[in-house]
């Protein structure tokens, strides 16, 4: 049975994938490498989603990659920017090269005794079985289902006689020109789809069972429109990228020093953009700010939907589908030609790859992130995971980085496994690395995630400053990075860690 066998293994050719790679491009040019892909393009969550406004919800110059300057002044660019945006990244580096399309990983086991993995994956078009090893695998599939969402159990849904659509499976071509249309959610799909669609729609409603927090932001970067005026290109990209990143820790960190404060900073925001006073219970949150992700809307276009008349809000909770819409508990109903389930996300680890360690399954919820990068006693695996309270890439060029410091030590010390150890206890059973977030979809999948543990490095710090410290300039051996070297060379079957010079 023919087998490829790489240094590196990347799975996913999404923006984490694609980042990974040139990293390992510019910073190990000597590691033989490749990007193992389901689908048939780059571009990940921005190739699946491709319902109508799909947009960033983090402003590009901090959502960009830091090694290529994102250089339009749309503040959160659409879908299929984004999507042109990765796939230039990719062959601008030549990333489009080592990419393995349409091919679907279905298992991968480290084996001890040969100090590699070993991957068995499907070709999607020809069914065939594909046999690949290497000697480090990178997992960039992000933390979500790619081929289903969340759906609640709706009651009556079979009633309903209109069309009834999930985001995550929008049908190409929908046409929802003057009809009726109701989405469920509150979430960001929610505020995107509905004013993208109010112009054309006969009216569109949003069904939600509990407000958001929801935060306007400029459409245009003005600033950094007349900054490009005076000073150099690559000047106005490094000052917007630290503008951007030090607001949005600045209101992550008010948030939660001063919950009460920013809260009422927030709803006073939205407060002015309403015409109707009225309107203001369906955008007064329950919790504290950041207990789940803020909603941002450029320019405020929800307001201007709901202030014309084409939208509106509803919270309430569902009693039952109807032929005709959607009954709700107060006895309203809400008739409907379409009605879009934007009821969020399936939560998944490493895109649904069954994990093995020498013939035995390994399950990840009982395991801890080590810097959150590695998982604990998994040997020579990172799994690329971006921020969820900042933009994505943020962690994940960092997260990059750091693993090629990783490869980078260990060829220089000759080396061949690392693998981090908890040799403390810090493992707390019942909280998960997205714990923090209240969010619906974090809830639902904790069961699936990693563990926190008591401190870093165990526990994730959702601090692009502390980690930038930890991640880039920290050494890169401690006690707890297990180093062996090639089995060759042992000459004991005891691993030992090697200390950094």
């Amino acid at each position: 049975m023919t087998n490829e066998h790489f240094d590196v293994l990347i799975i996913g050719a999404g923006l984490s994938g694609i980042g990974t790679a040139v990293h390992l491009t510019q910073n190990c040019p000597d590691k033989h490498f490749a990007i193992l892909e389901r689908r048939q393009q780059v571009g990940g969550t921005w190739d699946l989603f491709r319902y109508p406004g799909i947009r960033s919800d983090s402003d590009m110059f901090s959502f960009g990659f830091a090694f290529r300057p994102w250089n339009e002044l749309k503040t959160l660019a659409d879908g299929e920017s984004i999507r042109q945006y990765i796939g230039d990244t990719a062959r601008e580096y030549a990333i489009d090269e080592k990419i393995r399309f349409g091919i679907e990983t279905e298992q991968v086991q480290w084996c001890s005794a040969q100090q590699q993995w070993v991957i068995s994956a499907r070709d999607l078009d020809s069914g065939q079985a594909r046999h690949f090893s290497c000697d480090f695998l990178i997992s960039c599939t992000g933390y979500y289902d790619h081929k289903a969402g969340y759906l609640p159990e709706f009651p009556g849904v079979e009633r309903f006689q209109g069309q009834c659509i999930h985001p995550q499976q929008w049908p190409e071509n929908l046409d929802y020109r003057g009809k009726k249309v109701v989405v469920i959610g509150s979430g960001a799909t929610a505020v995107t789809l509905v004013p993208a669609m109010a112009a054309e729609a006969g009216h569109i409603t949003m069904l939600q069972r509990s407000p958001s927090y929801i935060m306007t932001v400029p459409a245009h970067d003005r600033i950094t429109e007349v900054m490009c005026k005076f000073l150099p290109n690559n000047w106005v990209y490094k000052l917007s990228r630290r503008r951007n990143i030090a607001i949005q820790r600045w209101i992550f960190k008010a948030a939660k020093r001063w919950p009460q404060g920013t809260r009422r900073f927030l709803l006073k925001k939205v407060a002015k953009q309403l015409d109707d006073p009225a309107q203001m219970k369906h955008f007064t949150p329950t919790y504290m700010p950041w207990d789940q992700r803020l909603c941002a809307v450029p320019d405020g276009d929800l307001f201007s939907a709901i202030n014309s008349g084409k939208a509106s809000v509803v919270t309430d909770q569902i009693e039952t589908f109807t032929e005709t819409g959607i009954r709700l508990t107060s006895g309203q109903e809400l008739e409907a030609d379409i009605i879009i389930t934007a009821t969020g996300l399936q939560l998944q680890v490493l895109g649904g790859t069954q994990l093995q360690l020498d013939g035995k399954p390994l399950d990840i919820n009982q395991r801890m992130t080590y810097k959150g990068v590695m998982l604990q006693d998994v040997p020579n695996m990172a799994w690329i995971f971006g921020y969820t309270n900042a933009p994505w890439t943020l962690k994940s060029d960092i997260a990059a980085q750091w693993v090629c410091r990783l490869l980078n030590h260990m060829r220089a010390a000759g080396l061949q496994v690392a693998t981090p150890r908890d040799r403390d206890g810090n493992l707390i059973a019942g909280e998960s690395m997205m714990g923090a977030l209240q969010s619906g979809y974090v809830q639902r999948g904790n069961t699936v995630l990693p563990r926190q543990g008591r401190a870093a490095p165990w526990r994730l710090l959702n601090a692009y400053e502390q980690d930038k410290d930890m991640l880039l300039q920290e050494p890169i051996e401690d006690d707890l990075l297990e180093l062996t070297e090639k089995a060759s060379q042992l000459q004991a079957n005891t691993p030992r860690n090697v200390r950094a010079a």
